[in-house]
């Protein structure tokens, strides 16, 4: 078996962030790099937060992906320079998001959020930390529902 970096990658695309089921770790920009040496894979990823406790769970599932299709030496390398940042998000993954019911980040007006249930931007922070540090809790004036917001980093 010839193995690619692009066969690598179609692999990490069914690689699922843990607390974000919808949204694979491509989409989510933590895969920083696929490098192929002679004897191994290496694959470098980099925390949405330093201490993201979600993590470890990534990296098993990274694991379990590669060898289950033939990866068996592989090396997981997490870097922390330079930090993760939201732009690192794929354009599908923040639809997904939506989709899923996440307000996806909003860097060019953070303050300008809208309710992913029915749109409205008429949307009001409850809290700075969602369901997960990532996230911040926000409230629809219009729909009066609570959603997660990604927030943006």
């Amino acid at each position: 078996m010839v193995i690619s970096k692009d066969y690598i990658l179609d692999l990490l695309e069914n690689v699922s962030d843990p607390e974000i089921p919808v949204i694979s770790v491509l989409d989510l920009g933590i895969v920083r790099d696929v490098i192929i040496y002679d004897s191994y894979v290496e694959v470098i990823i980099t925390p949405t937060y330093s201490g993201c406790p979600a993590m470890l769970e990534i990296e098993k599932e990274i694991n379990n992906a590669l060898k289950k299709n033939g990866i068996l030496e592989l090396k997981i390398t997490t870097v922390l320079s330079p930090a993760w940042t939201t732009e690192w998000m794929s354009e599908e993954g923040k639809l997904k998001l939506k989709e899923y019911g996440i307000a996806p980040p909003n860097p060019t007006n953070p303050e300008d959020i809208e309710c992913p249930q029915c749109g409205s931007k008429n949307t009001k922070l409850l809290s700075e930390f969602g369901s997960t540090a990532c996230k911040s809790l926000y409230k629809c004036n219009d729909c009066l529902e609570p959603f997660d917001y990604f927030k943006c980093h």
